[in-house]
């Protein structure tokens, strides 16, 4: 089910190309399939069965890979997965097909729901956190959907700060509560909990950052702020999903902690206040969406103080009211995204006569508000009784809390009531809204959750025993009576206190103009000023510490970190600390054959501290890394001295392309006073860790691992004991490790392309920036966007290979005097050679030499190569697949391997091997480590393209830019590398 949400993320694009907005029908079976799914659970969670599922994840961390369903995860799964269902109905008409970026956010957004419906069926806490921040991170984009506009980055931006800091302090509020109760496993943390003054440190840590998803104060501003997202997000996000995370969790968390009374009175005390004044900011509101946005945050801290009671009763209210408020407050925000739609206006100012003009919009909102206000016969009443029962008769602390609670029920009805009237009525002194008829479907499902909604209070009792299944989990409140969900308790205490509540809002509605005077008078700090002005202190204090730590000079970063290395590490050695034990005898060498390269090394570090050409040093530099790679081969090493050579020479190539923003030589004082401090301190570092070598070796007391590397290599399948160390032993590792190389890469380019991608740069003229040695031709049309994002190849020009009079058909935009028919022609016959050899290297990596790391990189020096012959534009004729995309299928292949293990029941990145029978071509011996391979092969070659169109095309574009008339103006648009760095 996961997974499938999962998948269908990743073709949601494809969907959206091909049938445009109305892919989102397509894209809504999937989780409308999970709902389904659940409700067939439903029968098993009402016997008192669980379903679990749990694998290995980290076994030596205690850590696995669990999902649980019991009634609680039950009842969100079908909140997230049914109001995701909708949600994706109405997005078929809520967008246009022509809308920008549309199918990044279909997938995007089933990726969300496939995140929240992970983050609520899992038994880990850590992999609970895991999908945690990928809501966070998916919200991110959701919210920050328009990316033009400077608003929607900044709220993304809130949203992702305030958000992250609340995960990261749970994160370590999970680690304390997961090592004092010995477990990570949910389920067994509610069974058997730990407690003592850790573990309350770790609930405070873990409240936080429920109160942060959950926008409670002081962590709400992030809420309204997000109402900058469309109409869906707010309506799935914001009040069905994201927001609900936080409840969730201290729903889950309360039955082994209701005892607690840290945890207790926090919920109390920020729920019942984030409830009431957050009720009355929504009381000022003009816009639409932040009436209920402050309307939701008031309903989330209601949530927050039943579920975190800590009692029976508080529990069953607040398991109802998060079934009522998914069923009331997503049909209200979808309203509002149809009022918007057809009116082009969410401001209740200027809103008049839609009670009429839109009478299926109207009558929704009639049946949702009226369940948000607490009205029968409606869910939200029965949910509503129940709570003020939880706190009736009870003492001193329950007596504030349902002043506290019945205070903010009354704003509740007051805001509900000018949400109403301002959408709704018939005003006076406005005429009516001009109004956009809108269709059925894109009705429907708002109409869909409100009839729930309407349903769920008629059929209440029907629903008490499954609500009832969670409530069980927490301990009756001795000597008093538990009440069951239903419309009727009698003329009862709660009876009374929802007519209090109708009767109060709506006096306060009749004196709306007065509140929202008094409101502009007496208004609390506004959060987002706070919260801006917290950052820059942040900002200012960050650049102050910066400043007086980081000179920007990697020579005096690299000197510290050596001179406490010699200093830490010498220390030990001379105090004669470590100087115990046998010591193996030193040998100057094994064979004379390693005297070469070594010189070679010794001598080309030296003569670099004397050049004076940048040029000089990088080739310096590179042979010294030769010798190096010389020397792993002659000690027997032929894997890692042919990745070595690969490596230097990627460097060479990268170092050479950068140098050409750079003056040829060093600036000669810096060199004259560093020389000897620099020989000193390598003679030094070097005279240390070849001592810490030594030791190391002497200090050894038992069989190296290394010595089961042959066996483990066999039974992998492979002879190569570096590769099936790599892929099948550490793949963990590897994986880590490609993941930087896809950030390296994103980071490379980000440096160069300064501004969006898909957009042309302009001249000073505001003329296209074509190349200044392109031939100029009259029929040459505006620029073709290149497949890594820069406008920069021209109409006119074949990007991928054919066969035609040129060689190199990139090579033609060059300059005669630039051009080099013998290297066009060697460079044209090599490459294919070159990339079947990179093949080559990929296939038989598992059996010997090679691999996918270094036949990536065979592969793109061919690709370098072509560029070097034929200039940039050869570069897009010869890659014409967008670098992003080889890193992120890569990464794909990669990541789908490591998890295919999951998925067919054994461990995460099992490995495997079997022979494949190819008929007169042999048998093939094929390994799931070859697949990982793979991954890792496209996203070096994607790597090593990122880099040549940064750090080659880019720079290319300009110095042609700098050589055009006028450049001068332009020239402080082209980001700079500080000359330090490089010396």
């Amino acid at each position: 089910m996961l997974i499938a949400h999962f998948v269908a993320a990743a073709i949601a694009p494809l969907l959206v190309r091909q049938w445009g907005r109305n892919a989102f029908l397509a894209l809504a079976v999937v989780p409308g399939a999970s709902t389904v799914w659940a409700l067939f659970q439903v029968p098993a969670v009402l016997r008192g069965e669980t379903l679990s599922s749990s694998m290995p994840w980290a076994p030596e961390f205690s850590l696995r890979l669990g999902l649980y369903l019991d009634g609680l995860s039950l009842v969100m799964t079908l909140i997230a997965a049914g109001v995701g269902a909708l949600i994706l109905v109405y997005c078929a008409r809520y967008f246009d097909d022509s809308e920008a970026g549309l199918g990044r956010f279909a997938g995007v957004f089933v990726a969300f729901a496939g995140a929240m419906l992970g983050l609520v069926l899992a038994d880990d806490l850590i992999q609970l956190f895991v999908y945690w921040e990928l809501t966070t991170v998916f919200s991110y984009l959701l919210i920050g959907h328009s990316t033009e506009l400077k608003e929607s980055r900044r709220s993304a931006m809130t949203a992702l700060t305030v958000t992250t800091f609340g995960g990261l302090t749970m994160l370590v509020g999970m680690v304390v509560l997961g090592q004092a109760a010995g477990t990570y496993v949910i389920s067994e943390i509610v069974a058997s909990p730990p407690s003592g003054t850790a573990v309350n440190v770790a609930l405070v840590l873990v409240m936080v950052g429920a109160m942060s998803k959950s926008a409670l104060l002081p962590f709400s501003l992030w809420l309204p702020a997000a109402m900058r997202a469309p109409t869906p997000v707010s309506g799935y996000l914001h009040a069905a999903a994201m927001v609900k995370a936080g409840v969730y969790l201290v729903a889950r968390l309360t039955p082994a902690f209701h005892d607690a009374v840290v945890w207790q009175y926090t919920a109390l005390f920020f729920g019942t206040l984030t409830m009431v004044l957050a009720g009355w900011k929504a009381l000022r509101q003009f816009d639409l969406k932040l009436v209920l946005a402050y309307g939701t945050i008031s309903q989330l801290g209601f949530l927050i103080t039943l579920l975190g009671a800590g009692t029976r009763a508080g529990a069953l209210a607040g398991i109802s009211m998060l079934v009522a408020h998914s069923l009331f407050k997503a049909p209200l925000f979808l309203v509002t995204g149809v009022i918007d739609h057809g009116t082009g206006t969410r401001d209740l100012r200027e809103l008049s006569g839609l009670r009429t003009s839109m009478p299926g919009s109207f009558w929704t909102a009639i049946v949702a508000s009226a369940s948000m206000a607490g009205l029968p016969p409606t869910l939200g009443f029965a949910a509503k009784e129940l709570a003020f029962g939880a706190f009736a008769h009870g003492d001193g602390v329950d007596t504030a809390v349902l002043v506290g609670i019945t205070s903010g029920s009354v704003l509740t009805v007051a805001y509900t009531l000018r949400f109403l009237w301002g959408a709704f009525s018939d005003k006076q002194d406005v005429s009516p809204t001009p109004v956009h008829s809108p269709g059925p479907l894109f009705q429907a499902p708002a109409m869909v959750m409100a009839g729930l909604g309407l349903l769920g209070g008629l059929l209440s009792s029907l629903l008490d025993p499954l609500l009832a299944v969670y409530a069980d989990t927490v301990p009756a409140t001795p000597g008093k009576e538990e009440k069951h969900l239903a419309l009727w308790h009698g003329l009862e205490l709660p009876l009374l206190l929802s007519a209090v509540c109708v009767v109060g809002g709506l006096a306060m509605f009749g004196l709306r103009h007065q509140i929202v005077w008094a409101g502009t008078r007496t208004a609390l700090p506004d959060p987002n000023r706070v919260y801006r002005r917290m950052l820059a202190w942040l900002e200012n204090l960050a650049l102050q510490v910066t400043g007086g730590t980081q000179r920007g000079s990697l020579p005096i970063y690299l000197g510290t970190i050596l001179v406490a290395l010699v200093i830490a590490a010498g220390w030990w050695m001379v105090s004669g600390r470590i100087w115990n034990g046998d010591y193996p005898r030193l040998r100057l060498w094994d064979s004379p054959v390693q005297i070469i390269p070594a010189l070679i090394v010794i001598v080309t570090a030296l003569f670099t501290l004397y050049v004076r050409r940048r040029l000089f040093a990088v080739v310096l530099v590179g042979t010294s890394g030769y010798g190096i790679a010389t020397l792993f081969y002659v000690m027997g090493a032929p894997d890692i001295a042919l990745t070595q050579f690969l490596v230097e020479t990627v460097s060479l190539v990268v170092f050479v392309l950068v140098l050409r923003r750079f003056p040829p030589r060093f600036s000669a004082p810096a060199l004259r006073g560093r020389r000897v401090w620099n020989l000193a301190l390598g003679l030094a570092t070097g005279v240390v860790v070849s001592s810490m070598t030594w030791y190391a070796l002497a200090g050894r007391r038992e069989p190296s691992i290394s010595e089961g590397y042959p066996a483990a290599a066999k039974e992998a399948g492979g002879e190569n004991i570096v590769s099936v160390l790599l892929l099948d032993i550490r793949a963990w590792d590897t994986m880590g490790e490609i993941s930087v190389l896809a950030a390296a890469a994103a980071g490379v380019a980000s440096l160069l392309f300064v501004r969006r991608r898909a957009q042309p740069r302009k001249a000073p003229g505001g003329v296209m920036a074509l190349s200044v040695t392109q031939p100029p031709e009259p029929d040459v049309g505006q620029d073709k966007a290149d497949l890594g994002g820069v406008r920069i190849a021209p109409q006119n020009m074949h990007l991928k290979p054919r066969w035609q009079h040129s060689w190199l058909p990139g090579a033609d935009a060059l300059p005669t005097e630039r051009r080099s028919v013998i290297f066009e022609v060697v460079s044209r016959f090599l490459f294919p050679v070159v990339m079947v050899i990179s093949v080559y290297l990929l296939l038989t990596g598992h059996g010997s030499v090679g691999g996918g790391f270094a036949g990536g990189i065979v592969a793109g020096l061919a690709f370098t190569v072509r560029y070097l012959a034929g200039g940039r534009f050869e570069l897009y004729a010869s890659a014409w697949i967008q670098p992003g995309a080889l890193i992120g299928a890569g990464l794909a292949v990669a990541t789908g391997t490591a998890l295919g293990g999951a998925v067919f029941g054994t461990n995460v990145l099992a490995g495997g091997h079997a022979y494949i029978d190819l008929w007169i071509l042999g048998t093939a011996h094929v390994t799931v480590s070859m697949i990982f391979d793979i991954g890792v092969y496209l996203l070096v070659i994607g790597l090593i393209l990122d880099i040549l169109r940064s750090l080659g095309a880019r720079i290319d574009e300009q110095i042609e830019r700098d050589a055009a008339p006028g450049a001068a103006e332009d020239r402080s648009e082209a980001p700079g590398v500080s000359e330090e760095v490089i010396s």
